[in-house]
């Protein structure tokens, strides 16, 4: 059952933390080091082993994705093509140009926005199917205006791709799709093999394995984050319905036995109808085992002694979701600093953001939303400045130049200016 704090509990206490030892590395180091060696052959041998598939190709064929809209209900493939209409609207807005400034004559200085060359886009498969994924990672990419986008998902032991995967990826315009996944899709795309190519930034969800292998190429290659554990946290004042707000914090409960969901309110009350409500919910769910172990080991409510207060706490956790369930939520907006989303109002529950309001659900996790910023297209791009002075500017401040080189005692910086009026 889920605890309740009646005060005296610190912030920091509230989400567990605390840095577990990486047992996985070596087992990733030797993962990545196969794929450098020998390419598709071990990513072959892999997903034999792992996913119980022997694979003749690794590329998913255009006969497979009009399979995959065949078979897929024409409901749901409008609900997808929905949900990317709503998330490409909401991202359009972030698209970004450069700029030109011509401070005084004979000085040209400006900034261009260039879109990385090539992404490539994790999503988890196997028992897991995740098309809201693949639509939040890929739209702004291309938004973004990069040129290919390559997808790598693990496959089942028949070799297929969840119908949804493919249906998702063509709406929202992926170019090439692979039938890989773990550590072995990561080293893939960050070494290249014959088959899939070496991608500039890695984004996407996954396991621990896959959350290492990122870690390990990343310098050779970007990536996205790496994410800890689903979180959320909901500011709940004591007219809200116990029911909501059980069902909300069970929506993130239930991704894995390490999730964390909280809740902080004012109204003592309230704590003790969602303590009761949780009970009541958590059995009538499909992934039951994992919500109750993930609520008795990280859930928590916290009693404050105002709303105020509340928001303080949320500040200090810094969440990946944050839900602030009140009568004036916009009251409170301006006091958030820390939260990786934020939903505001009784209607407004975490799973909007997960699949279709719009903004991105790929969040900054473990606190890191104190300094990180949920995906968008400015995460698929790069920046380069340029620079023009003609001679007479240049000859206006090349002894201030100088003096800066001499002062760093860089002579051949200076030099490279000051040789240009020698004469």
């Amino acid at each position: 059952m889920i605890k309740i704090y009646e005060g005296g509990l610190r912030p920091e206490d509230i989400f567990d933390r605390s840095e577990e030892k990486n047992t996985v590395g070596d087992i990733v180091a030797d993962i990545i080091a196969n794929v450098r060696k020998n390419g598709d052959a071990a990513l072959r041998e892999y997903s034999a082993k792992f996913d119980g598939a022997q694979l003749d190709s690794l590329e998913v064929t255009a006969q497979e994705i009009e399979d995959a809209f065949s078979s897929l209900e024409p409901e749901f493939v409008s609900v997808i093509e929905e949900a990317a209409d709503n998330i490409r609207e909401f991202h359009r807005h972030q698209v970004k140009t450069g700029f030109v400034i011509t401070p005084r004559d004979g000085v040209v200085l400006g900034q261009r926005v260039i879109p990385l060359e090539r992404v490539g886009l994790y999503v988890p498969g196997g028992t897991a199917s995740y098309p809201s994924s693949v639509l939040m990672n890929c739209i702004p990419a291309k938004l973004a205006g990069c040129d290919e986008i390559v997808m790598v998902t693990p496959p089942s032991k028949d070799g297929s791709i969840k119908p949804a995967i493919l249906v998702a990826a063509k709406i929202a315009g992926v170019d090439r799709i692979f039938k890989v996944g773990g550590a072995q899709a990561v080293a893939a795309l960050a070494y290249s093999t014959e088959t899939i190519p070496q991608v500039d930034k890695i984004v996407g969800p996954g396991n621990v394995f896959v959350a290492e292998a990122k870690r390990q190429v990343f310098g050779k290659v970007a990536i996205d984050m790496i994410a800890g554990p689903s979180e959320i946290l909901v500011i709940a004042d004591g007219t809200c319905n116990p029911k909501y707000v059980a069902a909300d914090m069970l929506s993130q409960a239930e991704h894995d036995k390490n999730a964390s969901a909280v809740l902080v309110t004012d109204s003592l009350e309230l704590a003790k109808a969602v303590s009761a409500e949780l009970e009541v919910q958590i059995p009538q769910l499909s992934r039951a085992e994992i919500a109750r172990v993930s609520v008795d080991n990280n859930g928590k409510i916290i009693v404050v002694d105002d709303l105020n207060k509340a928001v303080e706490m949320s500040n200090t956790i810094a969440p990946e979701h944050l839900e602030v369930c009140v009568d004036r939520p916009f009251d409170l907006l301006p006091q958030i600093r820390n939260a990786g989303s934020v939903f505001l109002g009784k209607n407004c529950p975490e799973a909007l953001g997960d699949y279709f309001a719009g903004p991105n659900h790929t969040l900054p996790t473990s606190g890191t939303a104190r300094f990180s910023s949920p995906l968008s297209v400015d995460d698929f791009i790069k920046r380069s400045s340029f620079i023009s002075y003609s001679q007479s500017a240049l000859e206006g401040v090349y002894e201030k130049i100088d003096a800066f080189a001499q002062k760093e005692g860089l002579q051949a910086h200076g030099k490279s200016v000051t040789v240009r009026f020698e004469d």
